[in-house]
């Protein structure tokens, strides 16, 4: 599968992988350093929730706030792309991610908000997964309240999220590590990484050759 760009100066970077794995702050560090020249979308599942949204166990509550969680998500990106045109998205996650918080297949995740894995993945340049600290049986207990992943359900989800992402020609994965300084600090180094290659491919792409004019003089009819 080949990356789609939508042009030349922008691009979309998720950051993703199971619950307490610091993309969030990883983002948040990444912006601080590079400045104006990206921006992040947050998570929408988090505005949603924080919001009011209820959130449920049950099955069919759940498959309601997934399709919710994607269309948000879809349009805080596109919003985002509109108001700072040319700089790159950092996003909280990405439409993908429903597909493994979904209860069912997630083949069905997609046939429900209308679209499918390999479209979704095209809306993005790259993919940095940060794998959550429950690996290591790490309490993943943080800041965020609308967490309530037990350490064996952010285990079951990370493995989901990573088959899932896996699949997108630029994958990067951030493992965990036993010093978190360490691990971000990993995640980071990716995140410049990829972002100068993009940025290099965008400024290095060549223009498509503009049309020649043809004179009327020099039609022969």
């Amino acid at each position: 599968m080949k990356t789609k760009r939508r042009c030349p100066d922008c691009c979309r970077i998720v950051l993703t992988g199971g619950p307490g794995g610091g993309k969030t702050t990883a983002a948040d560090l990444f912006r601080r350093e590079i400045g104006n020249r990206v921006v992040i979308v947050p998570e929408a599942a988090t505005l949603l929730f924080q919001g009011g949204f209820p959130r449920s166990p049950d099955a069919r509550a759940a498959q309601f706030a997934q399709t919710a969680i994607f269309q948000v998500q879809r349009n805080l990106e596109d919003v985002q792309a509109a108001l700072f045109p040319g700089r790159t998205l950092l996003c909280d996650r990405g439409t993908v991610d429903g597909a493994a918080y979904w209860p069912g297949e997630a083949r069905r995740y997609f046939k429900a908000v209308g679209t499918t894995l390999e479209a979704e993945l095209l809306r993005y340049d790259a993919v940095i997964f940060f794998e959550t600290a429950a690996i290591a049986g790490i309490s993943i207990e943080g800041g965020n309240p609308v967490r309530n992943e037990s350490i064996a359900q952010a285990v079951k989800l990370d493995a989901r999220l990573r088959a899932l992402w896996s699949q997108h020609p630029r994958f990067v994965l951030v493992p965990n590590e036993r010093s978190f300084f360490k691990k971000i600090s990993i995640g980071l180094a990716a995140l410049e990484s990829l972002f100068e290659q993009l940025s290099c491919e965008a400024r290095c792409k060549p223009s498509p050759p503009k049309p020649r004019k043809i004179s009327r003089r020099a039609v022969t009819l």
